[in-house]
């Protein structure tokens, strides 16, 4: 069989069916080759729900409503022209997460093993370290405790079971997720917008806006072994940190965006026996076919109007939000900004619901730690998910003999030891995770940040056809990335022998 290949970089070609050959393939790297199949049509560009619910859900966190506030409170509203070059190098990331996840219905994952399997391995093991601590629902219990005195770890405990039983009794994972998303998300946005509104000022949202655009402006005291690590942590957690980004591309796929379209969906354990074989690998479309790259533009229309609407939009907003509520509280009660430089998250919370509410009524502090609440139940629903996600996918087409299993069954068995350990932790660990915990997260989040920008260049600049490669200044924001996330984090540990504050 003739196995020419068109001239392509790392060995990567679309080889041409041949007389007798059923089928034409595109290979890349040195794993099973991708069969060519009809790329769909596109969706309308403009649209309300799709996968970025889920960036928006995980993005929506720590960073934007409690960190980035923090530091203005600090540093003043300059602060923030870090905050916008992150959540922008994050959407143009998401864009070329996108890149590669809809023109193969694979996952990032699948195109790192494809350029190196110990890179894939790196992030597997990555995620096993980062990801299994339940810190983000711990938060919003103690949020819920505040409001109706039910001790956090009960609410924790009991939502960690919720969440496991509600995915397994799911038909489609991905369809109930991406609704529940959407209306928690809905509930947020309008909620903070509106308690922003009402207990901030216009001089506050002029302060908030206008200091995103103080290019270079940094204190002299944040460049200290207090706060230089905790401003490296804020800038990976503007917007989605860690691994949420490649987890992204798994959604991509399973809603059946491009080529995923080709590729069967995750179910719940209960809905296990209705999957449809996973193939071992995606699929490409013909890129020397005009009608099948005007499909593609189309596709990239579409999540174009994701990243720069949806995600940088609604991140942006909500982070606004927090920030004018922040500066009103401090203004209702100075000694707030003393509870904020403390380390404890939940005490500075405390004090800002406080001064909402004296701001103007006692309702809008519990609807404030409300919305915490809501925020750990949003991450705690994405993360869990994500994590049982990809970890199933590097499991079933990279370990040897996990093919035997559905991969709703390997979903289901890494959803509920991650739910296990996370009940284990709560009730016979520290309140807050082992000690040290923190440090190693945080080092451990940025690092995979800047080693899956690394990861981006490599996959879509060798592993895919040359007419969907990247554009060069798309690689470059990409390049900047890796420099930006790990620049600041190793000068963070070699200055001042921290990775976080």
């Amino acid at each position: 069989m003739d196995t020419s290949r068109t001239p392509a970089t790392a060995g990567t070609g679309q080889v041409p069916a041949q007389p007798g050959q059923e089928e034409r393939v595109w290979r890349a790297g040195g794993l099973e080759p991708m069969p060519i199949r009809t790329l769909p049509d596109a969706p309308p560009s403009v649209h309300i729900l799709g996968p970025t619910v889920f960036l928006v859900a995980l993005g929506v966190g720590m960073g934007e409503s409690y960190m980035w506030p923090r530091l203005v409170l600090l540093f003043g509203p300059e602060i923030r022209w870090l905050f916008l070059i992150g959540v922008t190098l994050q959407a143009v990331v998401m864009l070329e997460m996108a890149r590669y996840a809809m023109a193969t219905g694979e996952s990032i994952f699948s195109g790192a093993a494809r350029v190196f399997k110990p890179l894939m391995w790196f992030f597997f093991v990555a995620a096993i370290l980062v990801y299994i601590w339940p810190g983000h629902l711990s938060a919003g219990a103690a949020a819920f405790e505040e409001i109706t005195g039910i001790p956090w770890t009960v609410t924790a405990v009991a939502g960690l079971i919720l969440v496991g039983v509600v995915f397994s009794l799911a038909k489609v994972i991905y369809n109930l997720l991406e609704s529940v998303l959407s209306i928690l998300i809905g509930v947020l946005v309008l909620g903070t917008a509106v308690v922003a509104a009402m207990v901030g000022t216009w001089g506050d949202v002029a302060d908030t806006v206008t200091g995103m655009f103080a290019f270079g402006y940094f204190p002299s005291e944040a460049m200290s072994a207090a706060w230089f690590p905790v401003i490296v942590g804020a800038c990976a957690f503007a917007g989605p940190s860690g691994m949420q980004q490649m987890w992204y591309t798994l959604h991509l796929r399973d809603s059946g965006a491009g080529m995923g379209a080709h590729i069967p969906s995750i179910r719940g354990l209960r809905h296990a026996g209705e999957e449809e074989a996973m193939p071992s690998r995606g699929f490409m479309f013909d890129t020397d076919d005009p009608a099948e790259m005007a499909k593609w533009r189309g596709w990239r229309r579409w999540v174009t109007f994701d990243a720069l609407l949806l995600f940088w939009g609604i991140t942006m907003l909500v982070t606004i939000s927090f920030t004018v509520i922040a500066q009103a509280a401090v203004r209702q009660d100075p000694a707030v900004r003393t509870a904020i430089q403390g380390d404890e998250r939940e005490v500075a919370l405390t004090a800002m619901a406080d001064s909402v509410s004296s701001a103007g009524s006692p309702v809008l502090g519990t609807i404030f730690l409300g919305f915490i609440a809501l925020i750990g139940l949003n991450a705690t629903l994405g993360l869990f998910d994500s994590f049982s996600r990809g970890q199933a996918d590097m499991t079933h087409n990279f370990v040897p003999g996990a093919k035997r299993f559905k991969l709703s069954h390997l979903y289901a068995g890494f959803l509920w030891g991650v739910i296990a350990f996370g009940i284990l932790i709560l009730l016979f660990g520290p309140a807050d995770g082992p000690s040290g915990i923190l440090d190693t997260l945080a080092f451990l989040s940025t690092f995979a940040m800047g080693a899956y920008c690394v990861t981006l260049l490599l996959v879509n600049n060798r592993m895919l056809p040359k007419p969907i490669r990247p554009r060069w200044w798309s690689n470059l924001i990409i390049g900047f990335g890796a420099f930006f996330y790990l620049g600041m984090l190793f000068y963070s540990l070699f200055a001042f022998g921290v990775v976080v504050g």
